[in-house]
């Protein structure tokens, strides 16, 4: 794959096979963000899991956001509804929004229901799943308080998924943050990764390679001792 002039003179700034500190590499994460518009912060982390048998996922709530406006479907009725909408919910409804999506509408990035919902959710499943966009338990997108999950993913909840490699690929704000809030973004990620590590299914050391990147730019692999560092210090 042949690379453009910008994404070249990111990788000029990089040492071949060197890793770097995780202050270091951010500030050649942002140096490399040179694009006209503002990058996401990119995060790959490659678990040591049984992949074909082992999902991690959970959620972070980022100290300082995605830098990202997250709009919001709420699938709920009765008194939900005010609740969903008091919390910033951008969509609430149930068969009416049912009905859209089925008719292609997909202009939200995230859904939530309440459990009562799920009979209408549940026939969305081939649309929403591939997308990334069903409502689950496990991710808490699925819940009685959902004034409490919408409020938080609307200020930087994010929600990860090992994919069937083994990897997670998440976001952790935007290239225009100052260094400080990425790397207190950075390290929430890193250690709610760590927090949700299965009990079985793990081959070696549970986290075996971070790497950041900008959106356009060359990834950065972080230096695995202060990673490990990281990790140890949730308890």
């Amino acid at each position: 794959m042949k690379h453009g002039k910008r994404y070249q003179s990111a990788v000029a700034l990089l040492e071949p096979q060197k890793t770097y500190s995780v202050d270091e590499a951010i500030e050649k994460l942002k140096a490399g963000a040179t694009s006209s518009f503002d990058e996401t912060a990119e995060l790959s982390v490659n678990l040591g899991i049984k992949a074909s048998s082992v999902i991690v996922r959970g959620t972070c709530a980022l100290p300082h956001g995605t830098g990202k406006t997250i709009r919001i479907l709420a699938f709920a009725k009765g008194a939900n509804v005010s609740e969903a909408e008091a919390a910033g919910a951008d969509y609430v409804g149930g068969d009416d929004l049912a009905e859209k999506i089925r008719d292609g509408w997909l202009d939200f990035d995230k859904v939530v229901a309440t459990p009562d919902m799920m009979s209408v959710v549940g026939k969305l499943g081939k649309i929403l799943g591939p997308r990334g966009l069903m409502p689950s338990p496990k991710s808490g997108t699925v819940t009685k308080d959902i004034g409490s999950v919408i409020a938080d993913l609307k200020k930087g909840l994010v929600e990860f998924r090992s994919d069937r490699h083994g990897i997670i690929h998440t976001i952790f704000g935007k290239a225009s943050f100052e260094a400080s809030a990425l790397k207190e973004n950075l390290i929430s990620m890193i250690r709610s990764i760590v927090e949700h590590q299965p009990e079985e299914g793990i081959k070696g050391r549970f986290i075996k390679k971070v790497t950041i990147a900008s959106t356009m730019g060359p990834g950065i692999v972080l230096d695995p001792s202060e990673v490990t560092e990281i990790a140890e210090q949730v308890n």
